[in-house]
């Protein structure tokens, strides 16, 4: 019997399935549009690369124009140069060249100072245990040559230390001060190293040394000394010595109190060093500045490595230990 005359409702038709999409039933140009918004995009991640690109470029050129002006634009001091003061110019720690206490930078600071119309005298304050008698020697000699161009007095004033090298360059200042406690002198001049042909030979270890010249390598640590060579090198430490000796006693003249220990290379305290005539009297920095240049004003002259130069030589540094690490790396050719 039939459902619609029973009065029964009709049972309920299921759901219509959606037909799967294809390519035939995609509307028309689908593959056009997908391909434009690729292209779209590509060129977007491009675009955005190179602005990234160019800000990179734009920063490191900054960088560099920053490191460049830096490197050619010292600090110099900040207080009126013109008004009386009291020009100091610190040398600490190895007098070397390369140094913060190079010639170089000794040299060129005190000549700043000298050219300055409002400095009433030089200090070199020193707290130094030595080192290059050819730096030292240049500093000798300019402080004599600029006290003469410019009339004005040069005075070393003593911290800690003012040994060897150091002392060669105090010797050259019309007075030189110290604290009773500061370690002076060390008028000597050396020359040190190892020798370990003992050693190898007790290990069976063989020095295969080529030279072009018999004398070539006889500060070679692995090869013995001769009686010759160490004459010949403490010729030459003699020779050097003797400058030593006639700087110091070029200035300081009579005030020296000689004795036979005074250049054996023997060092004393500061007021041991007044006693001997190595030293004129104690006093620091404020004092000289004070009572002797008669200008409390304390400017400082002293050349310093600002952080881009300190940048700079780390970078040049890495950059050679770089470039020695690569040539060791090529292949050897035999």
């Amino acid at each position: 019997m039939d459902d619609y005359t029973t009065g029964n409702p009709p049972p309920e038709a299921p759901p219509p399935t959606a037909a799967p999409v294809t390519a035939a039933s995609a509307p028309a140009g689908w593959e056009r549009a997908t391909f434009e918004r690729l292209m779209f995009a590509t060129l977007a991640e491009q675009r955005a690369a190179r602005r990234w690109k160019t800000i990179r470029s734009l920063a490191w050129l900054a960088f560099f124009a920053i490191l460049l002006w830096t490197l050619t634009h010292r600090s110099t001091p900040s207080a009126d140069k013109t008004a009386a003061h009291t020009a100091v110019v610190e040398i600490k720690g190895e007098i070397a060249s390369g140094a913060d206490a190079s010639a170089e930078s000794v040299v060129a600071a005190m000549r700043s100072a000298m050219e300055d119309s409002g400095a009433q005298g030089i200090v070199l304050l020193i707290n130094s245990p030595g080192g290059s008698p050819v730096q030292a020697g240049i500093i000798n000699d300019e402080i004599k040559r600029l006290k003469a161009k410019y009339k004005k007095p040069v005075y070393a004033v003593v911290e800690e230390s003012c040994a060897s090298a150091a002392y060669y360059i105090a010797a050259a200042t019309d007075r030189i001060f110290v604290d009773k406690a500061s370690i002076v002198g060390s008028i000597g001049v050396l020359m040190d190293g190892f020798g370990f042909t003992g050693l190898m030979e007790k290990l069976g270890v063989e020095r295969r040394l080529l030279t072009a010249g018999e004398n070539k390598g006889f500060l070679d640590p692995f090869s013995p000394q001769t009686d010759k060579q160490r004459e010949f090198a403490q010729q030459m430490l003699n020779q050097v010595h003797k400058q030593f000796i006639d700087a110091v006693k070029a200035g300081r003249g009579k005030r020296l109190k000689e004795t036979p220990e005074l250049f054996s290379g023997l060092f004393w305290t500061g007021q041991q060093a007044v006693d001997l005539g190595l030293a004129d009297q104690l006093g620091n920095l404020d004092f000289v500045a004070r009572e002797v240049v008669k200008a409390e004003e304390l400017v400082d002259y002293t050349r310093r490595d600002n952080v881009a130069e300190r940048l700079a030589k780390k970078f040049g540094a890495a950059m050679g230990e770089g470039a020695v690490r690569a040539l060791r790396a090529l292949p050897a050719v035999h």
